[in-house]
C-alpha cells in the first residue's frame, strides 16, 4: 500500500484514560472558552462536546445566521485539533474531499495528495448543498476513519471528527441527506434563536471586540482529547440503563407514526452520549436522566415517518418526546443509609 504522507496525528488506541474529575474540569473549561464567543448555545455546545468525547460526529441543522459555523470553528480551536472548513457546493466532487493521485514530474510517478478530510476536525458547511455522490464520499471516513482512493486505503488522523451544518428550510439547489448518511451522525442538534438577552449579548460582544473575527483560546490538545475519550470509555453502565436504551429505540420502531424506527446504532448512540454527559458531570456512572437528555438529538434524525404523519405536520422529535414520556425508566433502587 502506498505510504500516506504525514498529515496529522497518527492513529493510536492506547491513550491513558483521564480520571472523571479531570474530564469534567477540562470539559467545563472548553465550554466556558467557547461560550466567550458563542452566546446562548450552552446546551447544544455541551451535547456537541459530549458527542465528540463519545467519538462521534455532529450535525447542526437550523436556519442561517444562528452561529452554527462559528460554534464548530470555536469547538475545534478549543480542543486543539487541526481544522479545515469545506464549503459544500453542487459542483464539489468526491476527489475534492478525499484527495487524489497526481503526477509528480520529478519522480515520474503518481503520488497521493490528501484532501481536506485529512484533518482532526472537518467542518462540512451546508452539507446538503453538495450532490449525493460527494456526500457518500464522507461515509467511509465517518464510519471507519479511513478513505479509499483508486482501490488504496488511507487512514485518517486520530481523533477525526466531522461537524456538518445543514439548512432545513431551503429546498432549491439542495440534496437531502439519505438515511444512511444521517445515521453516521451521532447527534443532530438544533441551535434555535437566542432570547432577547442573548441576542443583545451577541451585539455588545461584537461592539467590544471592535472587529469581526473572534479568538478562542486552545484549552486541550489532541493527545489530551484522546485521553478524555479513553476516560469516557471507563464510565460504568448498569444493565438496567442498557435495557432502557434498547426499550427507547424499540419503542420508535413500534410507533404508529413511524415507518422505520431507530436501529441498534441508535440505542448504542444513546448509551455513548449519555456516558459522555455523565463524565462531564463528574460522575462515574450513567443515570436515566442522562439518557433522557439525549433522546431527541440521538434518535430523532434516525426515524422515517409515515406519509400520513408527515402530511399532518408531525416531526420526528415529537415522536421521540412522546416515546421518552411513555417508556418506563429503570426502577430507583434505594441505598442503605
Amino acid at each position: 500500500m502506498t505510504e500516506l504522507p504525514t498529515t496529522g496525528t497518527t492513529r493510536t488506541t492506547d491513550a491513558a484514560p483521564l480520571p472523571v474529575a479531570e474530564i469534567s474540569r477540562l470539559g467545563r473549561a472548553i465550554l466556558d472558552e467557547v461560550g466567550t464567543v458563542v452566546v446562548g448555545m450552552h446546551r447544544p455546545l455541551e451535547l456537541a462536546l459530549a458527542a465528540i468525547l463519545a467519538g462521534g460526529h455532529v450535525l447542526f441543522e437550523d436556519v442561517p445566521g444562528l452561529g452554527k459555523t462559528l460554534a464548530a470553528r470555536s469547538i475545534a480551536a478549543a480542543i486543539g485539533l487541526d481544522f479545515r472548513r469545506l464549503q459544500c457546493t453542487p459542483d464539489l466532487l468526491p476527489a475534492d474531499i478525499t484527495g487524489s493521485f497526481v503526477f509528480a514530474p520529478a519522480s515520474g510517478e503518481f503520488v497521493f495528495r490528501p484532501g481536506p478530510l485529512f484533518t482532526g476536525l472537518l467542518l462540512a458547511d451546508e452539507i446538503n448543498r453538495t450532490s449525493p455522490k460527494t456526500q457518500s464520499a464522507l461515509l467511509e471516513a465517518m464510519a471507519e476513519g479511513r478513505v479509499t482512493v483508486e482501490g488504496e486505503g488511507f487512514d485518517l488522523p486520530h481523533p477525526f471528527h466531522v461537524i456538518a451544518t445543514s439548512n432545513p428550510i431551503e429546498y432549491e439547489g439542495t440534496y437531502a441527506l439519505p438515511e444512511a448518511q444521517l445515521d453516521r451522525f451521532l447527534v443532530r442538534l438544533a441551535v434555535g434563536y437566542p432570547d432577547r438577552d442573548g441576542e443583545s449579548a451577541v451585539l455588545l460582544n461584537r461592539v467590544a471586540r471592535r472587529r469581526e473575527s473572534t479568538n478562542v483560546r486552545q484549552v486541550v490538545d489532541g493527545d489530551t482529547l484522546r485521553r478524555m475519550q479513553a476516560g469516557v470509555e471507563h464510565i460504568d453502565v448498569d444493565s438496567d440503563i442498557a435495557a432502557y436504551c434498547v426499550d427507547l429505540a424499540a419503542a420508535t420502531r413500534a410507533h404508529r407514526q413511524v415507518q422505520v424506527g431507530a436501529s441498534p446504532r441508535g440505542s448504542q448512540g444513546l448509551l455513548l452520549v449519555a456516558r459522555a454527559l455523565a463524565a462531564l458531570s463528574a460522575r462515574t456512572f450513567v443515570t436515566p436522566e442522562d439518557v433522557k437528555a439525549v433522546t431527541v438529538p440521538v434518535l430523532a434524525h434516525r426515524l422515517s415517518l409515515t406519509t400520513q404523519a408527515w402530511a399532518s405536520g408531525v416531526e420526528p422529535r415529537h415522536v421521540v418526546e412522546e416515546v421518552t414520556r411513555e417508556v418506563a425508566g429503570p426502577p430507583v433502587v434505594a441505598t442503605a443509609p
